[in-house]
């Protein structure tokens, strides 16, 4: 789809304030230039984030997970982020290397609050960080390292309209294909194969418990 001609555009953010408002002070001010103590708390138990990244090449938001802690506060103002196995496009460090414009959204299950942290990124084989977030003696090969500009707990509304955690909502497994009739499908433009989709989803199963780390 290219730019709609026959809606009207908000283009500038003096009409965009018009519509929207204005953000109070007290609202500005939560936006802090670096990691305080419930900041890194809140990483600290954080086993999952969402790293979106921008280059000229395209825009990036690339899940990340692991065990509560994963990405280290190695000070006020740096994150460490393992680079673990995937599927080797790197979207996200591509576009770090051409552009380091990086921000990070930390979840903690349970909780509607998140945590985002704005910064600029870099990437980095240096083992003594690489070594900071190995798995069980499995050292990545990369780490991300991310200067951190903006600090900001993110209000509970979005996880409370969409009853994220609520268990009711979860979708029956049944309820969606596997990804390994999604890819076929998609690939091939055709309906697939059952004997092509349990081959191929169990591959990725496989793929999933031996190629974590």
């Amino acid at each position: 789809m290219t730019r709609p001609q026959n809606i009207n555009i908000i283009s500038s953010v003096e009409t965009l304030e018009d519509l929207n408002g204005s953000p109070k002070d007290s609202t500005l001010a939560k936006i802090l230039p670096g990691l305080e103590k419930h900041s890194r708390h809140f990483i600290e138990l954080s086993p999952f984030a969402l790293l979106a990244t921008y280059s000229e090449s395209g825009t990036d938001v690339s899940p990340r997970g692991d065990a509560p802690g994963f990405v280290k506060c190695l000070d006020e103002t740096t994150l460490l982020v393992p680079e673990r196995p995937g599927n080797r496009i790197a979207d996200s460090m591509r576009n770090i290397i051409e552009n380091g414009s990086v921000g990070l959204l930390f979840v903690i299950p349970g909780l509607n609050e998140t945590l985002r942290v704005n910064g600029e990124a870099y990437i980095t084989d240096h083992e003594a960080y690489r070594e900071q977030v190995a798995h069980k003696g499995k050292v990545p090969k990369l780490a991300i390292i991310v200067d951190v500009k903006e600090v900001y707990f993110h209000c509970a509304k979005a996880f409370i309209r969409s009853g994220l955690w609520n268990p009711d909502n979860q979708l029956n497994r049944a309820d969606f294909p596997s990804l390994g009739k999604i890819l076929i499908e998609q690939i091939t433009k055709q309906k697939a194969d059952t004997a092509a989709v349990d081959g191929l989803d169990a591959n990725l199963t496989e793929d999933s418990k031996n190629n974590l780390y």
